[in-house]
């Protein structure tokens, strides 16, 4: 299992979760609002893959939450998805991956029951992203009934996020 990292200075002032409604997942991102999201699910990543997820700029540090009520089932450290994060929601069809953080909040173990908007983590650039470009890279994932925490069913985080096509 992969060490929280101490910030310290790097934290930025901390901002409350947002969401626009209700009836969406929670922003992962402190102080973004859906407005500022950008739909980048059917962008092509390379040659030969869609990035099916979206990325949410911010700070290095910046608070990153819990999008919903669930528990964390992976905390992984892999070349590209740097220091990720699974989490399936409460029925187990679901999975949120949160992947390129600079660190996991001290309490967040594999195993741990969160309640949306409960802190995860930092906003970072491990694993292969840009590190002048800190970001969140936030997927979701439909379960197959085998719930493997790597495998399932791309779901566009966008619409669900209370993103707007213009």
């Amino acid at each position: 299992m992969v060490e929280s990292v101490a910030l310290g200075a790097l934290a930025p002032t901390v901002a409350l979760p947002t969401t626009d409604n209700s009836n969406h997942l929670l922003i992962p991102v402190a102080g973004t609002s859906a407005s500022q999201l950008r739909d980048t699910f059917n962008e092509g990543r390379g040659t030969m893959r869609r990035h099916e997820a979206i990325d949410i700029l911010a700070p290095m540090g910046t608070h990153v939450f819990a999008v919903a009520d669930g528990k964390i089932v992976k905390l992984f450290n892999s070349k590209q998805g740097g220091l990720t994060i699974y989490q399936f929601d409460t029925n187990e069809k679901l999975a949120y991956y949160y992947a390129h953080l600079n660190g996991y909040a001290t309490n967040v173990k594999e195993g741990l029951v969160v309640k949306r908007g409960d802190l995860l983590g930092y906003v970072g650039t491990s694993g292969n992203a840009n590190l002048k470009t800190p970001h969140l890279h936030f997927a979701i994932f439909e379960l197959s009934p085998e719930k493997l925490w790597w495998k399932g069913s791309p779901v566009n985080p966008y619409p669900l996020l209370g993103g707007m096509k213009h």
